[in-house]
């Protein structure tokens, strides 16, 4: 395998972000999170129903976009199905048949960490499924996203793309750092010698399932912070949400408190210990 050249990815970052403007960066992504309120209120106001599918290479930059997204949002109206491994009940199942439990009711957003596509790239890749089992995932899955759609559900697909110089960095990144070394598993390591596969899997992929009911929408995903504006933007431009208009919250004078309660003597109580007074 070729050795990739190391490559510093605060430096990297710094300089794109100056490039972009990190204060119009926070500026946008919190004008877009204003909106993102006002799509969710209008998702639960007129019972929609939304599914978001997030898709592509391992630290292209999925979680963060979910990160941002989920942000301001309920999460009683706006929740992550992120699953793992399949136990060997779900194995005997039909395919599809444990991602239909997370689908969305009336009023619901549900962003998928990765989705039923772990079929047509994870395991085609790493041989966790047969092929004849491959095969069956591309001739049921277009009727099954057809019916998804004549359900009522808002369905879009995003496949965030990365460049391979840009994954090893952020690899990494994460083999250095403590706090994101949870991120990258053994089967994100193994993934880097496998690049021209999961390429060929992805295209196979969007050559069977990039419909007009359910197209593939790609994001740039080189540059973290633009994938992120760029993603939530074309998002809510797929949503026909309206503003709904609700009353101003006036918080009246507080009453006055009870003259007959007294209060326990702190003493009783056990407090955490203020270690950064």
């Amino acid at each position: 395998m070729k050795k990739n050249k190391k490559i510093n990815l605060d430096d990297f970052h710094a300089k794109k972000l100056n490039e972009l403007n990190s204060k119009f960066y926070e500026k946008e992504l919190k004008r877009l999170q204003v909106e993102l309120v006002k799509m969710q209120d209008w998702v639960s106001y007129t019972k929609s129903k939304v599914v978001v599918i997030f898709e592509g290479r391992d630290a292209a930059g999925k979680g963060g976009a979910i990160k941002r997204i989920t942000e301001p949002l309920n999460p009683r109206i706006c929740r992550v199905a992120a699953l793992g491994t399949p136990s060997d009940k779900e194995k005997s199942q039909w395919y599809f048949q444990r991602y239909i439990s997370h689908l969305p009711s009336g009023g619901e957003i549900v962003l998928f960490d990765r989705s039923w596509y772990n079929r047509a790239g994870v395991e085609k890749v790493m041989g966790f499924c047969s092929e004849r089992e491959y095969d069956e995932f591309f001739y049921q899955c277009p009727d099954f996203e057809k019916l998804l759609v004549r359900s009522g559900i808002i369905l879009i697909k995003y496949w965030f793309s990365v460049s391979d110089t840009i994954q090893e960095a952020r690899f990494q990144d994460r083999a250095r750092d403590p706090v994101k070394r949870w991120k990258l598993s053994p089967m994100d390591i193994k993934s880097r010698d496998l690049w021209v596969d999961y390429s060929k899997a992805k295209d196979h992929m969007f050559s069977l399932t990039d419909s007009d009911y359910a197209p593939w929408y790609v994001v740039n995903a080189d540059i973290k912070e633009r994938a992120r504006l760029n993603c939530i933007n074309h998002m809510l431009s797929k949503i026909p949400y309206e503003e709904i208009k609700k009353h101003p919250i006036k918080l009246t004078p507080r009453k006055n408190k009870p003259t007959d309660y007294v209060r326990p003597p702190i003493s009783v109580q056990n407090f955490v210990p203020d270690f950064y007074s």
